[in-house]
Parts: C-alpha cells; structure tokens; sequence
C-alpha cells in the first residue's frame, strides 16, 4: 500500500472516532486533544506555512523526527486532492496530539470536536492570555477552592460530633477527615509545586501519614 493510501486509510479511521466521540463526548480535564485547541492551532499554522516548526514546540526533543516524518508525509498527500488534503491534515492532527499526550503522561483516545469537553477553568486560563488579565482566573479558581474547602471542613465538624456513638459513625467522621486533609494538600501541593508521585500521590516527598 502506497503511503498516502495508509495516511487516507488511517485518517479515516480517526475521522470516524471523531463522529463518535461528537455523539457522546464525556467531561474532559484538558483541551489539548480537541479540534481548536492550541496543539491543533499549531498543526494548523505548521501546515499552512509549509514549515513544521510551529508545530514542534507541543513534543519533546526525541519525538521530533517522527513528526518531522509525519508532516513530510502529509504535506505529501495533501497535493492529491481536496479530500485526501482533509484527510491528511486530520492524521497529522491526529499525530501530533497524540505524541504531545504521550509526553504529558496521558492516554489519547481520539481528537474531540471543536469545543467539546473544555471546561469554565480552561476557558477562563485562555481567555486571560487574550485579555492579558489573570484577575478572572484567579477569582474563579479561589471561589471554588474555598468553597470546597468550607464544604468539607463543615463535614468533618458535623461527623465528629457523633464519632463515638458507633463503629459506623466513627469511620463516617475517618472518611470525611480524610478527604478534607487530603483535598487540601493536594491543594497545596499543587499550589506550591510539589511534584506528585508517579502513581498520583506525592513522590517528590515522604508521604503524610494521617491519624497512624
């Protein structure tokens, strides 16, 4: 099979992932992976220009000679017609977001169609990088950072109060400490740029232990 005839295939097979994910597309953390974010915005201007290095910058040194390859191959296919220039575009969409996933740790299922899954902190962070002002974002991630915090402080309090009735009402009080201990490390750590653990929990560190 002859190059552009795997890309055509290949980007087929993404764009039917993509109709998929357009019927049911689940809560997403990140916009990395959809169709406006800023890895596909460079994939964009890289194909437009010609030239592949916008589009470099979302992967790592090592990953750069296979997109090199795969912008050669596209920019390849994209002389055979309209179609096979959408196509083709897609698989190398497709490719780059992918590999800059990989490099962030995190699965690819597919690209997501334009403004899907982006949630209001997301939008809030690029809105401010257009309006030169953070102020919205900060006020938006500390309002909910407090009220989660109060939200479950306040559930602690309560179950405490009954802690020694039961057995039951004793791990009712444990579960709820713990979450509110752990919510707010984890906010702290986060806040403070603690690197967290490879399997999630806080490798740079020893770890708190709580109530031993």
């Amino acid at each position: 099979m002859k190059v552009w005839q795997e890309i055509i295939a290949r980007a087929v097979t993404v764009a039917a992932a993509a109709a998929m994910i357009i019927a049911d597309v689940p809560e997403a953390r990140a916009h990395c992976d959809t169709l406006d974010g800023p890895v596909v915005a460079a994939a964009r201007l890289a194909l437009e220009k010609g030239d592949v290095t916008p589009a470099l910058k979302w992967v790592g040194k090592d990953s750069e000679p296979e997109i090199r390859a795969a912008f050669a191959r596209t920019l390849a296919v994209r002389t055979k017609g309209p179609e096979a220039r959408e196509l083709a575009d897609m698989y190398f969409f497709e490719t780059l977001v992918r590999i800059h996933r990989a490099g962030e740790g995190a699965p690819f299922t597919g690209l997501k169609p334009a403004g899907g899954g982006v949630g209001p902190a997301v939008e809030a962070a690029d809105k401010a990088l257009e309006t030169g002002s953070v102020e919205a974002v900060v006020k938006l991630v500390t309002g909910d950072v407090g009220a989660g915090i109060r939200q479950r402080f306040a559930r602690v309090l309560e179950t405490r109060k009954r802690a020694d009735d039961s057995v039951a009402a004793g791990r009712e009080y444990v579960e709820a400490y713990v979450e509110y201990v752990h919510y707010v490390e984890r906010l702290h750590d986060d806040a403070s740029g603690i690197a967290p653990q490879g399997d999630g929990d806080h490798a740079s560190r020893p770890a708190h232990q709580h109530g031993d």
